[in-house]
């Protein structure tokens, strides 16, 4: 029922108890809670796209799990070989980038006698793969790191609870997991006696001062060279090699093994 408000809401009892206001906030609570309790509700993943006659948009966690997106970092797994080791060649390059230092690595290495082929030619293997999940901040610079693609996020779940911090401690029996994966580069396919891998190098990998090749100059410009070529002068004394360019001559310097 509408009532006048009086222009001094000092003076009115009404407003100063806040009653009408009180009793418009409560059915519009009321009406909520039973729309939700006796209406429809769509249990869609995507909460954005729910439709019916609840209102309820969260998840209702574990019976109902969000989809995760394709580039979801998810718990860190150890990749095996096809013999069903690490690929893991204790290198320490992620446990160095990690930013929370959160991975610890002990390293062993395979001896002369006893052992496969394959196994010898990598020489180190992991005695001890350590992943503190409690200290990682999930970036991602573990995968990035690793030379030997021996560890991944792509396991697409959470961090399961655990009663004692201890449990958050990963060893290599609990992130070993998932399919082998095999590369034609990995050192022990490249052994002797095998076939040599498909793929070849993007990029040739040369040194500053090897190679020199003769540099085009501007038609007209004879001051350097024959022909208006560049050519690589002799070594001067001091281990260096002049290359003449368009803007002139300049030393290079040539790395010594």
């Amino acid at each position: 029922m509408a009532y006048k408000v009086s222009k001094d809401p000092r003076t009115d009892i009404r407003e100063r108890a806040y009653v009408p206001n009180l009793l418009r906030g409560l059915g519009i609570t009321a009406k909520h809670f039973f729309r939700n309790l006796f209406g429809t509700r769509d249990t869609n993943t995507q909460v954005v796209d729910r439709t019916g006659t609840s209102l309820m948009t969260t998840v209702a966690y574990p019976d109902e799990k969000p989809i995760y997106p394709e580039g979801y970092r998810g718990l860190h797994r150890l990749v095996p070989r096809e013999d069903g080791k690490p690929r893991c060649v204790a290198c320490y390059m992620c446990a160095t980038i990690c930013p929370a230092q959160c991975i610890y690595i002990e390293a062993g290495e395979y001896g002369e006698e006893g052992g496969d082929a394959e196994d010898r030619v990598i020489e180190k293997y992991p005695t001890q793969f350590v992943i503190d999940e409690l200290r990682c901040i999930v970036c991602g610079l573990c995968v990035d790191a690793c030379p030997k693609d021996a560890i991944r996020m792509d396991t697409y779940t959470h961090t399961p609870p655990e009663y004692t911090r201890q449990n958050f401690v990963y060893d290599i029996p609990k992130l070993l997991k998932g399919a082998p994966v095999s590369h034609p580069s990995d050192p022990w396919n490249k052994r002797e006696g095998s076939e040599q891998p498909h793929h070849v190098h993007k990029e040739a990998h040369t040194r500053i001062g090897e190679g020199l090749v003769e540099l085009k100059l501007p038609h007209g410009d004879h001051g350097h060279g024959d022909h208006g070529h560049g050519k690589a002068l002799p070594a001067g004394a001091h281990g260096h090699q002049t290359v003449v360019t368009q803007q002139g001559p300049i030393q290079v310097t040539k790395f010594i093994k």
